[in-house]
């Protein structure tokens, strides 16, 4: 069975909805029989390429709201072991990411695709790394064991721009506006960060186990 996951690199939801999610499948003993592959969403199409702090960018962005909704999202990451460096962390044009993800699930597989979206999620959150650079996207390929000189020349390309655009038109026809977004078996949306009850519930219901 089909899940396919919804998801941008620069949402922390995404990055602990992820987890949550892996928990519940995990809990099954046919695990191994649903693919789980990963979408592209982006949260801002029009962020700029360079990068700017990002904890500077929620400020201007939410204003007085930004430390309370950092605070609640640094709880809710420290309850799936992720730690948030909110002052090191840097908001980024995710589009070549996506590419790259993109890239990882047709050459290679798609374990390799989600090791490489927990590496870029952590680059993101906790190390500062700029998930917007080509240089840094092509080492985070190689830390998961792809080819690094073919995922340099991938991302000097334009391979992979016309499907990374008419998947997120593909998420917008869906009815998709928000990130998380898990959609089962192409018929059940699961939208948000839920609890790992919550998607071993969905799970049950498009795949009863008994």
């Amino acid at each position: 069975m089909l899940i396919e996951i919804y998801a941008d690199i620069v949402c922390p939801w995404c990055y602990i909805g992820e987890r949550r999610f892996a928990r519940a499948l995990a809990r099954r003993e046919d695990a191994e029989a649903f693919d789980v592959v990963f979408r592209p969403f982006q949260l801002d199409p029009r962020e700029p390429r360079g990068p700017r702090p990002l904890r500077e960018a929620l400020a201007r962005k939410f204003g007085g709201r930004a430390e309370p909704m950092m605070r609640q999202v640094s709880e809710a990451a420290r309850g799936e072991g992720i730690t948030i460096d909110w002052d090191r962390a840097l908001a980024a044009n995710t589009f070549d990411a996506h590419r790259l993800l993109w890239f990882a699930l047709r050459d290679r597989d798609a374990a390799v695709q989600r090791a490489l979206i927990e590496r870029l999620f952590a680059a993101h959150f906790t190390e500062g790394g700029d998930v917007g650079d080509r240089e840094l996207l092509a080492d985070y390929a190689a830390a998961v064991g792809m080819d690094r000189a073919r995922a340099e020349a991938f991302l000097a390309s334009e391979e992979g721009v016309p499907e990374i655009r008419g998947a997120m038109e593909q998420a917008h026809d869906l009815g998709i506006t928000a990130v998380p977004t898990f959609v089962l078996d192409q018929q059940y949306a699961i939208p948000g960060a839920q609890a790992p009850e919550v998607f071993a519930q969905a799970l049950e219901q498009v795949a009863p186990t008994s």
